[in-house]
């Protein structure tokens, strides 16, 4: 029955892994480098901030660092899934001082992870994780005519990780992740001599990443200090890009141009993570993380006749975030055992447009309910992050989230007994 069990869900997580790369991302910024980027955090850990490189807990499950895996007991399975709903207010201000507005909503599944114990000392997990998405859509008036462009697809992650203690207090553990996608850009230009083409960018990802995790904690007291560390190396991205160019008016079919190959034209920067978590009597948690990707150093081939290529850079990206999570009494009555969650970040992104590098920053809420009668959780979350570039702001972005996480925590490896 167990193995039954563990058979439909990951049945279940494997059919979703479309579902996941429907993305609902909706800023024009995605339509350069490799789209937004995202850090692997659950629902539980964006109403914190996005914080988990030193978050251990063998009631949740944390993609973010490979180490905290080996935090299960023997006989849970855990499944965690999550949705977001996403509001979005854009504005621009021209060169006369004229401001355009625009708003959008958008939102989908977000991730779908699960974990259970491989001994008494490991723990594994399998899951999908966005890696970066892309979604616009916009309009502009050119000569003689006017253009359309539009984006979407994003680069998932499917991972497969396995943790271990070797000795009290400190446990390790990696991640071996399938990078896989498409990212589509769109220009579709018609005259007013009723000629029209659609120009179109493909870069196609199919890859593996390495992920390695370290945390060590100590108790001091009722209370525990935890360090958190993360790695993966840099590496080249292997797939392929291609430009196409069809003739609309004409209906000639699809012409194929500069066709080249991921290798050593497109990388990705090395990542550090690094987190601290005290936790305090088990009803606050207070945890800081800091994230750096030296994205100066990554190459980026683009496409010869792509104008972008021209306005968009790399900048080496830092990320700051602090979380807290307080309950009233975790064996207390229901409204005791709810999950007061706060967090905030701020972050320099990887993206430089014309010479303005991208900045984001946000405050985030929630609250995790537990489900009478069992161990699960179902956790609501609200993110607000604004975005824009500095030093001249660009096209300003404010966002609103809502966020749902499932967490579903089952004892399914008990031993049944005979009386």
């Amino acid at each position: 029955m167990k193995i039954k069990r563990l058979s439909a869900f990951l049945a279940f997580a494997f059919a979703i892994l479309g579902a996941v790369a429907q993305n609902g991302t909706m800023t024009p910024y995605s339509a350069y480098g490799y789209g937004v980027l995202r850090d692997n955090a659950t629902s539980i850990q964006r109403a914190m901030g996005g914080v988990g490189y030193a978050m251990s807990s063998g009631r949740q499950i944390n993609a973010m660092n490979p180490a905290s895996y080996a935090a299960i007991d023997t006989l849970t399975f855990l499944f965690d899934m999550g949705i977001d709903l996403t509001a979005v207010w854009q504005s621009e201000r021209d060169d006369k001082g004229v401001v355009t507005r625009d708003k959008n909503l958008g939102g989908g599944l977000d991730y779908a992870t699960m974990q259970f114990p491989l001994g008494r000392y490991m723990g594994g997990s399998v899951g999908v994780v966005p890696f970066s998405s892309v979604g616009y859509s916009f309009g502009s008036e050119i000569e003689n005519g006017f253009d359309s462009r539009q984006g979407g697809g994003s680069i998932n992650e499917l991972y497969v990780g396995v943790a271990g203690r070797p000795f009290k207090g400190f446990t390790i553990g990696a991640n071996i992740s399938y990078l896989f996608g498409t990212i589509l850009n769109e220009t579709y230009a018609m005259v007013t001599s009723s000629q029209s083409a659609l120009f179109q960018t493909q870069l196609i990802v199919r890859d593996f990443r390495l992920n390695f995790g370290a945390q060590y904690g100590v108790n001091i007291g009722a209370d525990r200090l935890t360090l958190g560390l993360t790695y993966s190396p840099s590496k080249t991205l292997l797939g392929h890009a291609r430009q196409v160019f069809y003739d609309t008016s004409l209906d000639t079919g699809p012409q194929f141009t500069d066709e080249h190959s991921l290798k050593n034209n497109y990388t990705l920067p090395e990542t550090w993570g690094a987190g601290i978590n005290y936790q305090w009597d088990r009803k606050l948690m207070l945890e800081f993380d800091y994230t750096y990707q030296p994205w100066s150093k990554a190459k980026y081939r683009g496409f010869s006749d792509d104008p972008s290529s021209d306005i968009q850079s790399f900048a080496n990206r830092n990320k700051f975030a602090l979380g807290l999570q307080w309950v009233p009494n975790w064996r207390g009555s229901y409204g005791k055992r709810i999950n007061y969650r706060l967090g905030a970040f701020y972050s320099d992104d990887y993206l430089v447009l014309r010479g303005n590098q991208l900045k984001e920053h946000g405050v985030t809420c929630g609250v995790g309910l537990p489900v009478p009668a069992f161990k699960s959780t179902v956790n609501i979350g609200l993110e607000w992050r604004a975005r824009s570039g500095h030093p001249n702001s660009l096209i300003k972005e404010n966002y609103l989230s809502l966020t749902l996480g499932i967490n579903f925590n089952e004892m399914w490896f008990r031993q049944s007994k005979i009386y």
